[in-house]
């Protein structure tokens, strides 16, 4: 049980570390040419032999979300479908253009918004043309996500036939007065329906997304979505921390008041992972679960485990590169995101240009910093030289032993390992190494708070 005064110290506003730096401290410092110079690079020393993973952002949705912090565009306009999608096969030309032959496909994803807005057609002529150019590795893994209410049996065998074996369903609570109050309403029957005609179709893998501290939640009622969750059994599972940013998603002021506080929603995190446990899933890192027998706990397991922009992963491709507007590649050695609106992103493709709209060239500090980072929200734990040890600055050492005392890790000369009850406070062990962070702390509050 972490303590009253532990979660008064440590709740407080954290990045989410799916990248190091992460997207507020780059420092756009990347011209077009560094980033093709840098994609050829890295092709050369990962992409050749890893393959590329493929990140497609698809950012159309018939109705908002009200909780939701993602780039979306709300239509029910689906004329949008295809020109959007030629944008993108537009994109991933100029790709193949500076790549010195036919790449190879190490996975796709396909993200939103939601993507089964578009039609099972336009999504093969999306997923056909990419492929048609790539040679797909044997353990390629294809996924989406889908809207319970709209991912229909067709989109599942249609996408099931081009390859993709894993779809992520966005459930976010089972509670009918939680579900009006997010605007995001899909009864249970029809969640059951989702899942079963997934696997039906031949999925090898269904994820559920749950989200913790929405409005009206309780103990009640999130002990109820977790006894109908069981009844589905998904192999993978995402509990989430609502993050409450109304300053950037203005949506989320209407139902405020209704927000669980903060000793509250902790209660709501214990009892939601408690029972996850109680029906058999075990912990793969921050925020994540699976079944024992998921190739995700294995890695974690076998030390196999990486993360991405896209969350957890078993994939060893160093390359991912992001497709559609607002989307975000990782190449190792920088990031770049295109830009956020659709039709700033369309316009830069017609003049032949990557969508750039910002970007980060890694140092070596950044490189190193990152992989400590990656150590730990993957496998808890870190190695590290004796120089690095001896060059912690006084303001690190004091913030470590600092987490020794209120025993959320131990740490020494050779590394550093993090302790069951630290496991609640990952987010906060990476943000000591954050030295970006910690020389802008005023920028601190641009990030959801860890609990």
């Amino acid at each position: 049980m972490i303590s009253t005064s532990l979660l008064q110290k440590y709740n407080v506003p954290t990045p989410r570390y799916t990248s190091y730096p992460t997207v507020p401290h780059w420092e756009d410092n990347l011209s077009e040419k560094n980033w093709v110079d840098l994609v050829k690079r890295s092709y050369n020393e990962f992409g050749k032999e890893q393959g590329i993973n493929l990140y497609i952002h698809l950012p159309y949705c018939e109705n908002l979300c009200t909780y939701c912090g993602c780039n979306k565009r709300i239509t029910k306009n689906h004329r949008v479908e295809l020109p959007y999608i030629e944008s993108v096969l537009k994109e991933w030309q100029l790709y193949l253009d500076i790549l010195p032959e036919s790449p190879k496909l190490a996975g796709i994803h396909l993200g939103g918004g939601t993507p089964t807005f578009f039609s099972p057609e336009i999504l093969t002529q999306l997923v056909s043309s990419i492929k048609d150019a790539m040679e797909v590795l044997p353990q390629a893994e294809f996924s989406f996500e889908g809207h319970p209410n709209n991912t229909t049996l067709e989109h599942l065998v249609t996408l099931n036939a081009l390859g993709f074996t894993r779809v992520s369903y966005g459930i976010q609570d089972f509670d009918e007065k939680v579900q009006k109050a997010i605007h995001r309403i899909q009864p249970f029957q029809k969640v059951k329906e989702a899942t079963e005609n997934a696997r039906k179709s031949g999925y090898q893998s269904v994820n559920f997304d749950l989200l913790y501290g929405l409005p009206h939640q309780n103990i009640e009622t999130i002990s109820r979505t977790f006894y109908e969750l069981e009844a589905l059994r998904p192999d993978r599972i995402a509990f989430y921390s609502y993050a409450h940013v109304p300053h950037m998603f203005p949506a989320q002021k209407h139902f405020e008041k209704f927000l669980p506080q903060e000793e509250e929603k902790r209660q709501l995190q214990i009892r939601g992972k408690e029972l996850l446990k109680q029906i058999g899933y075990k912990e793969v890192g921050m925020d994540h679960f699976s079944l024992p027998e998921d190739p995700l706990f294995i890695a974690k397991k076998s030390g196999k485990l990486h993360r991405n922009f896209m969350g957890y992963t078993t994939s060893p491709s160093t390359m991912l590169i992001g497709l559609g507007n607002s989307s975000i590649s990782d190449i190792g050695y920088a990031y770049a995101q295109n830009n956020k609106e659709i039709s700033a992103y369309k316009a830069e493709l017609i003049e032949g240009k990557f969508p750039l709209q910002k970007g980060h060239i890694q140092t070596c500090e950044d490189r190193q910093i990152r992989q400590l980072i990656l150590d730990i929200i993957c496998q808890e734990k870190t190695e590290w030289s004796m120089a690095f040890f001896i060059g912690l600055s006084d303001e690190v050492r004091d913030q470590l032993e600092e987490m020794v005392a209120d025993g959320l890790i131990n740490y020494n000369h050779l590394g550093l390992q993090v302790t069951a009850i630290g496991r609640a406070w990952v987010r906060n062990i990476c943000a000591v190494f954050d030295r970006k962070l910690n020389r802008k702390k005023s920028t601190a509050f641009s990030f959801s708070k860890v609990v």
